[in-house]
């Protein structure tokens, strides 16, 4: 028996890196899943392997910037599963430079999947959880840039502000309905962006698997407890009064 059997949870960003950490934490523990990116050849990949775990899951190619896909997303999930227990946001983008030097751009597309993609999933999830009347979990990926920034990172870093200051708001809003809000801020993180630089990383870094233990755990409190904030991050990196 997994910790989290009879759920079903939605995660964006689901094909690769953190959000594909969480989505195998999840199955592992007995999730159904809908799993949603816009690489659709790597997202059917990745579904596939999912299901080898023994769970369902659902793969369906979504942008994130458009609303009327993360509309279809939750409109798909809902008519597969015909409910929904958890939403992570995890889809991500960075973009960054000298503050002279940012187009306007460069500064919509990471503010539009990091910040606003978030707040119309929570939207629509929030929707369905008081529907519904059981509670539920939204767990939102942020970064310890929400708290410790540094150069050269304008967009990112506003954006991990924002989503920190987003959490907070939901899970004001949803305690009275049982839904809780969490945000999980990682560290350095070996994701492929990582990976496929062509020199080793300068920091210590820890592997997605290990960082998606904390959104399993976070996943799978009991109903009345709620992990508002995780930082996980390895036990070398720089991190008070960096920059």
């Amino acid at each position: 028996m997994g910790q989290l059997d009879g759920k079903v949870a939605i995660i964006t960003g689901g094909n690769r890196g953190i959000g594909k950490a969480i989505a195998k934490g999840f199955a592992t523990e007995g999730a159904n899943l809908t799993i949603a990116a816009r690489n659709t050849e790597l997202l059917t990949k990745t579904a596939g392997e999912l299901r080898e775990i023994g769970t369902q899951v659902l793969a369906v190619p979504t942008d994130v910037t458009k609303e009327e896909q993360i509309i279809v997303l939750f409109e798909k999930a809902m008519s597969k599963y015909g409910r929904l227990d958890i939403l992570v946001n995890n889809a991500g983008a960075f973009d960054g430079g000298p503050i002279e030097e940012l187009s306007t751009e460069a500064w919509d597309k990471v503010i539009g999947v990091n910040l606003r993609a978030p707040f119309l999933c929570s939207r629509e999830a929030m929707r369905i959880m008081k529907e519904q009347g059981e509670g539920g979990r939204i767990i939102n990926v942020g970064s310890i840039s929400a708290h410790r920034v540094r150069p050269r990172s304008a967009p990112y870093s506003a954006s991990k502000f924002g989503i920190w200051g987003l959490t907070q708001v939901i899970a004001l809003e949803g305690r009275l309905h049982g839904i809780t809000a969490s945000c999980l801020q990682p560290g350095n993180t070996l994701v492929e962006r990582v990976q496929d630089k062509p020199y080793p990383p300068s920091e210590p870094m820890m592997d997605v698997d290990e960082l998606a233990k904390a959104a399993v755990l976070m996943a799978t409190l009991p109903p009345n407890i709620n992990m508002l904030e995780a930082t996980v991050l390895p036990v070398g990196q720089l991190y008070i009064g960096r920059g």
